[in-house]
């Protein structure tokens, strides 16, 4: 039965019809392959979205577009300037550094892409040419789901249960977050010292450095309360999100006065979009996720691995180079709610951190927004800037490699995942 609900899923989604919908067919052949009622499927797709954590997604995808639509990026931009001024590619840095900046508010790959590649690739492309540019920004906008806060780990926490929580995600991410974050700032430092780059920026002044810090004190002032209120136990992962949209009106209509009444019926609308199609794959994957529990197919994928290898570093390399083929071919949110009630209970038999085994999870698929041929990062920043996909691809292998180099990291050294989460209490 299992074999069978997968292939057809498969066959589906390689026609064409949306992932959603594969997974619903999918559910409803495997329900009947299996004997039960149809009925039943109806209060089972209910019970998967009837959750108050689930209302955090939406909730963090409205603060962070208000956040872009209330002039973040330009307080943003300017405030990196201020710190790197006129250094070998200052401005590649300035875009790496503002993408970190907008990861703290936004945690969406998606989100980030777009603001990015709109308002800085026609300064870039004028000192780099349009490949490097677009690759630059693609890179930086892939730390959105790892910087907390991040909509791919509040998806993984729901879907991998109560072992896991949000908060612990979240701070699971911002030790390799940050290594990640300089691992940029160095290769791009490299790349243009090594094709030449012409230098740029202004000079490095402590006047200019308060001055935008002062300015952009505001901006940063909102994951402090939203991450710190979450980890401090004031409130819960979905308060804190609620927390966010209130800070990001107050921000875009009395601070930066750039966010107007015209701009929320685009984003409740985009965010509604959004939640709806992760909300149906979720209700869809849960009756998925059933049956392969009665055919005990986790019970017999544990088995499957545990022949191949007793060796927990072993089993995370095996996932690893299945998410790799995964985060190719699948979206990243369909990966996580159809995968992770499989592999996690596994990696938990295996004696893993659950924390740890989470956040290599999330940055093996957030690796495959970068990496084609489905990799939404990449389409993202073709669509706005009109780069050719093998340009981009061709100018992202540096960072992407740099990535898996991070990842591989992190496998051996758990304590850099781990470090923070345990001191916290998590």
């Amino acid at each position: 039965m299992s074999l069978f609900v997968i292939v057809l899923f498969l066959v589906l989604a390689f026609l064409g019809m949306p992932l959603a919908f594969s997974l619903g067919v999918s559910a409803l052949a495997g329900l009947w392959l299996a004997g039960f009622d149809a009925a039943v499927l109806a209060p089972r797709l209910l019970n998967a979205v009837n959750s108050f954590p689930l209302m955090s997604i939406p909730l963090f995808m409205i603060a962070g577009e208000l956040m872009l639509k209330g002039g973040i990026m330009e307080r943003l931009v300017e405030f990196a300037n201020a710190f790197i001024g006129r250094v070998r590619g200052g401005l590649a840095q300035v875009t790496i550094l503002s993408g970190a900046g907008l990861a703290s508010v936004s945690g969406a790959a998606v989100a980030d892409a777009s603001a990015l590649s709109s308002t800085l690739v026609p300064s870039l492309r004028q000192q780099y040419g349009l490949g490097f540019s677009t690759g630059i920004v693609a890179a930086a906008a892939n730390l959105g789901p790892i910087i907390p806060p991040s909509g791919a780990m509040i998806v993984y926490a729901f879907m991998a249960g109560s072992s896991v929580s949000v908060g612990g995600m979240f701070m699971s991410g911002v030790v390799p977050g940050l290594i990640l974050f300089v691992s940029f700032m160095v290769l791009c430092w490299f790349i243009a010292w090594k094709r030449d780059y012409p230098l740029a920026g202004t000079p490095v002044s402590l006047a200019n450095i308060l001055h935008q810090t002062r300015r952009s004190f505001v901006v940063f002032l909102m994951p402090v309360i939203v991450i710190g209120g979450i980890v401090g136990g004031i409130f819960t992962p979905t308060e804190g999100a609620a927390v966010g949209v209130c800070y990001a009106l107050f921000l875009g209509f009395f601070v930066t006065r750039k966010l107007e009444l015209g701009h929320l019926p685009e984003v409740l609308l985009g965010a509604a979009k959004t939640s709806a199609m992760v909300g149906a794959m979720i209700a869809f994957a849960s009756t998925v996720t059933f049956l392969f529990t009665i055919d005990l197919l986790p019970m017999k994928l544990a088995g499957l691995l545990q022949g191949l290898t007793d060796d927990p570093f072993l089993f995370l390399c095996l996932i690893a180079v299945m998410l790799l083929v995964v985060g190719m071919f699948l979206e990243s949110n369909a990966a996580y709610i159809m995968l992770v009630p499989l592999f996690h209970p596994i990696a938990m038999q295996y004696g893993l951190d659950p924390l740890h085994f989470g956040f290599l999870f999330v940055l093996n698929l957030v690796i495959g927004m970068l990496t084609p041929p489905v990799g939404v990062v990449l389409f993202v920043v073709c669509g706005i800037t009109g780069v050719k996909m093998g340009e981009l691809v061709r100018e992202s292998w540096p960072f992407i490699a740099t990535m898996y180099a991070v990842l591989v990291l992190c496998m051996v050294f758990p304590g850099l995942v781990t470090w923070l989460p345990e001191r916290l209490g998590y």
